[in-house]
């Protein structure tokens, strides 16, 4: 159908009758005015194009933390977050991956940046994009990686500065992405700290649910100090640390959250290092990971040709072409890498049986 005409516009019902009303519609400069006003005074602010590497011209409506949120959205490597580990490699119809942990983090961060007046869009763009980098079956990815590459492989920067690195995305947004992990330097904007905070948030979480549900741990297993301070259940957990972090900043002006409640926090995560990440089914689900990747790396580092041509110009730069690489060099490495991590765990394993005759017993499973 073409929709339903009159003379002034086409509409999507036959009974359409929606109207907005006395509507005032805003422009980006608009937008960014009210902005002024609303942000807290160390909030974020956006302006004009942003700080791109390569300069641009403005949008009339978005903002340019929105376009950068709307880059990541409609960009193939968060796409292929879907089909990559969370916890569980092939997860089932109601386990988490990695596309639907960046959409519960990119939830936390909104509701805790909403409470504390920052900038909302670039809260979200860096949650949804803090991913991207991950390569196939979860963190193993990074211990597989690492060998060939001299700065070794981390997902958080090779996120920012690889995987995102053709959409110019704004310095505030890369900067989150790049630094989310609380092992590397402090992101720059409160809004990065945010986004820090609600990855662990999430994922301690959905992960302990997950885990709830696939029957590697039980609901009773739960600490008593996350249990008596949080809850026992993902809504009532998620309730209680969005509000400390809230209560906390207000009281200090600095991103944080309540200490009693950061306590029960940091052992929900020992308790899921020591239970889900780390159990015996886990290390060997690793085990075997590291093991195709690596191989995959070294077979198409011998064979540079065969990766794809915008893959390698991610990671190369625009220099140098995929055609004038020399098989088993540095390139060729960093180029193979950048191929592997960008897989899903699915095609991963498709190449490794295809490609290099994998033994399929040797694959990961589910659990």
């Amino acid at each position: 159908m073409a929709g339903h005409a009159d003379d002034e516009v086409v509409v999507a019902h036959a009974d359409s009758h929606a109207t907005v009303g006395d509507a005032i519609i805003l422009t980006r400069e608009a937008r960014e005015e009210r902005d002024e006003e609303l942000l807290a005074s160390n909030a974020t602010r956006g302006i004009g194009a942003g700080h791109r590497a390569a300069e641009e011209d403005p949008d009339p409506y978005r903002t340019c933390f929105e376009r950068d949120r709307d880059r990541i959205l409609h960009d193939s490597s968060f796409r292929r977050l879907a089909g990559k580990t969370q916890v569980f490699v092939f997860p089932g119809d109601h386990q988490r991956n990695r596309m639907t942990h960046a959409l519960e983090v990119a939830q936390v961060a909104r509701s805790v940046a909403q409470s504390l007046s920052l900038n909302v869009p670039l809260v979200e763009a860096m949650a949804i994009g803090h991913d991207c980098g991950h390569g196939p079956g979860g963190h193993a990815s990074e211990d597989a990686l690492s060998p060939f590459l001299e700065e070794g492989f981390d997902h958080a920067p090779w996120g920012a500065d690889v995987t995102l690195r053709p959409l110019n995305l704004c310095t505030e947004t890369l900067d989150g992405i790049r630094n989310h992990s609380w092992s590397l330097p402090a992101p720059q904007t409160p809004e990065g700290e945010v986004v820090s905070w609600a990855d662990r948030i999430a994922y301690v979480c959905h992960d302990f649910e997950d885990a709830v549900a696939s029957g590697i741990v039980t609901p009773d297993m739960l600490p008593d100090i996350v249990a008596e301070r949080c809850g026992a259940d993902r809504s009532s957990q998620l309730g209680t640390f969005v509000r400390a972090m809230v209560t906390a900043t207000m009281r200090t002006g600095k991103i944080g959250m309540m200490p009693d409640i950061a306590e029960a926090l940091a052992a929900f995560r020992k308790f899921n290092y020591e239970n889900i990440y780390l159990r015996p089914a886990s290390t060997k689900q690793a085990d075997a990971v590291i093991s195709l990747l690596r191989a995959l790396v070294e077979h198409y580092a011998d064979r540079p040709h065969v990766i794809p041509d915008a893959t390698a110009r991610a990671v190369l730069g625009d220099d140098i072409p995929i055609n004038l690489v020399e098989a088993g060099s540095t390139e060729a490495l960093r180029a193979a890498v950048a191929y592997v991590a960008g897989m899903t765990d699915r095609f991963a394993c498709e190449r490794g049986l295809t490609e290099l005759n994998w033994d399929p017993t040797r694959l990961p499973t589910a659990v």
